[in-house]
């Protein structure tokens, strides 16, 4: 499965990014994070359902400077090309 998902907060600039592509990566997820022009974070992650829920969950806790307001997801049929997880810049 695939799931899309966009993060509201004090996100950027608090270590999110890696906090996320590190845990993706613990979990063997893949897929990519980015800071969004708006202030968000936008996470496209790979993996099976379970996992996925597991993750969104820390996900929406965050790292310990992080504030998340908001979360924004839905998953999707899951569409490959990712080798690993990464951050995108």
């Amino acid at each position: 499965m695939r799931l899309y998902v966009v993060v509201a907060g004090r996100v950027q600039g608090v270590g999110f990014r890696y906090f996320t592509r590190d845990l993706a990566k613990k979990l063997g997820l893949k897929g990519y994070v980015r800071n969004l022009p708006d202030g968000t974070v936008e996470i496209v992650a790979e993996g099976d359902e379970e996992t996925l829920r597991k993750f969104l969950e820390e996900v929406e806790k965050g790292p310990p400077l992080a504030e998340v307001t908001h979360i924004r997801y839905q998953f999707e049929d899951k569409e490959g090309g990712y080798e690993d997880f990464e951050i995108e810049y």
